[in-house]
This record gives C-alpha cells, structure tokens and sequence, in this order.
C-alpha cells in the first residue's frame, strides 16, 4: 500500500474512549498510514496526548505501549467488580434491570452530583484523573515533530473554544479538556489573551472535537473523525434515563455535526466553481464508529471505567478500523468515504 498521512479527529466520551484506543491500535499497525496532526477533546485529548507522546519516544509500537498504559491507569481510578446478576431476558427484565440500576454506584454518583457541587469537598478535593494525566511525558507530548495536537477546552467565562498546542498542552490542559463540571471543579489557566487566569470545562460543549485546526495549509485534505457519541438512536426515549442519555449524546455532537455541514457547505460552493482556485481547503471527511455497540451502552458506564468494558471496547474499535480500512483506504487523499450532503439530508 502506497504511503499516506491523515490527520485524526478523537471525539470524546470518558471511559467509551477506549473504543477510540482499539481504533487507533489497529492504525498504528498499518506502517503505511503516517500522521500529520491530531484535534482531541476529553477522552480523545488523553487518547491524543499518548499517541503522541509514545510515538515521540518509541515509533508505532510506543504509541501502542503508551495507550495501553493510559487505559490500564484510567480502569484504576474507579474498580466496580459487578457482575449483572438479573438478566433483561425474564419476564419483565428491562423494568428490573432499569431498577437495578437505580441502585449502582453510578447510578449513587449520579445522584449525589445533582445535590453536591465538587466545591462542596472543601480542602479534600482531588480530580481521580490527575494522577493519570500527570504521568504523560510532556516534553514528547508538546514535542515539534509529527502529528502535532490540539487540544480544546470550554472556556467558563465566555462560553468559548480555547484550542492548546505545542507547549500550552500542559496536565491542567488535558485535565481541563476532561473537565466534567458536575463531577470536577473547573480547572483554571492563564490565558495569554486575556492576561488573566480563565476557569474551563470539558472541551466537549464546544468542540468534540474542533475540526478547524485541521485546516491549516501544511495538513493533508484528509480528517479521520473517531466517534464515539452515537449520531443516530431509532426509537424515542421513554424512560428518565433515556432521556437524559439523549440529550447528552445532541449536546455533545452538535458542536461536531455544525463544524461538518460548514465543510459541506464549502465542499459544494468549491465544487461549483465559486471559490477561486485555492482559496478554501477542499477537505476529505472519512468517520469511524460504531452507533450498534455505543447504543447498547448506559451513559453512566461513562464514569465507570471497568477494566472488563474496556477491553471489550479496545476490541470494537479495533473491528471498526480493519472494517473501514478494508472499505475505504483506497478513498484516503483521493475522495471523502463520509457523504455529508446525505448526513444532513
């Protein structure tokens, strides 16, 4: 296979990120495939943030090592051991299994994050992921070689995208693109801008995640999007759960779903003749996912990063890229495998 450079596009979804991780995993064994550059919001800014540093310091195979240790530290910061016990099968087993998982620690955390704000701790507070973030090696991650990274953040204040690169991407940038703010206290940063310290939150309410810096001249045409927040749910939801679950996955595409109907847009004012030759970057949108696998997942399952679930999601991902591989690799840097005008249709 002749050589060809993507850039990649890492969505976030706290611990269904992994699905990300087994995408990525099968890529880096494609020696064909080189990476120019990586946009990442929350989980995919961790995903990113060791790609990038493992890659720096040990090729292909250290992006892999270093993924690998991302996702086994992130199953540490919270240990279900919980089996199901009530299979959805009896009669009446959706019902049970909706009121069994009432009583879940998620379900508990869920709970307490609508009465207590983490301001509440005081003194005591720790964010579970800095431990993890912390451990990166940041002069790999913010290091100038191939594939450069962005990484988003919502800024508190304005209610705006703030994309770090390069030596901005510190642990408080990563923590801060992770932010949830019913779970962690914003994480604050001084903005060269601004000259002030800004609070932030989860770059998902902005952009998940930002396409535009992608854009630059120096980049291929061709954007890989890793979605992990299903676009499509037959059905309506019924349940308070489902609901909830819904709403979550619009808010947090929409920042994504209006970033490609712009591409659209400019795709056909390009095809008609309307820009001069040049003028506007003609780019090649190609999406991974798995909307069967993600939808049969609770949203809470989100906080839980239980090693067993983990797996099983690096495997689904995994299954993903050698099924788009083998469908759409021939497309990279000639035409886009997405069809946007039908997305929107």
């Amino acid at each position: 296979m002749k050589r060809k450079r993507i850039n990649l596009a890492l969505q976030g979804g706290g611990a269904h990120g992994a699905f990300t991780w087994g995408v990525l995993d099968h890529f880096l064994e494609e020696d064909w495939l080189d990476y120019a550059a990586i946009s990442g919001t929350s989980a995919g800014a961790l995903n990113g943030a060791a790609f990038k540093a493992g890659y720096a310091r040990g090729g292909r195979e250290g992006a892999r090592a270093e993924l690998e240790r991302l996702w086994g530290q992130v199953s540490e910061t919270v240990d279900l051991r919980l089996n199901r016990i009530l299979p959805a099968e009896l009669p009446g087993g959706e019902a049970i299994m909706r009121w069994f998982d009432a009583f879940t620690p998620a379900a508990f955390i869920e709970g307490i994050s609508r009465v207590f704000s983490p301001y509440d701790t005081g003194p005591f507070y720790i964010n579970p992921l800095a431990s993890v973030v912390e451990k990166f090696h940041f002069e790999d991650v913010c290091a100038a070689a191939d594939p450069a990274l962005f990484v988003s953040a919502t800024n508190v204040r304005t209610g705006k995208i703030r994309v770090f690169s390069r030596d901005e991407i510190t642990a408080d940038a990563i923590l801060a693109s992770a932010c949830l703010p019913e779970i962690f206290r914003a994480v604050e940063i001084d903005d060269p801008k601004t000259g002030k310290s800004e609070a932030y939150w989860d770059g998902g309410f902005t952009g998940n995640p930002p396409l535009f810096p992608l854009f630059e001249p120096r980049f291929p045409r061709d954007v890989v999007v890793i979605s992990i927040n299903p676009l499509l749910r037959d059905g309506i939801p019924t349940t308070p759960a489902q609901i909830e679950e819904r709403i979550n996955e619009i808010s947090f595409n929409s920042s994504l779903l209006r970033e490609l109907r712009a591409i659209n847009f400019v795709r056909r004012l390009i095809a008609e003749g309307r820009f001069p030759e040049g003028a506007m970057k003609d780019v090649l949108i190609h999406m991974i996912a798995d909307d069967d696998v993600m939808t049969r997942l609770s949203s809470k399952s989100k906080i839980l990063p239980e090693w067993g679930m983990l797996q099983k999601l690096k495997e689904a991902g995994r299954a993903a890229a050698d099924a788009w591989l083998e469908a759409h690799a021939d497309k990279i840097g000639v035409e886009a495998s997405t069809d946007l005008h039908s997305l929107f249709d």
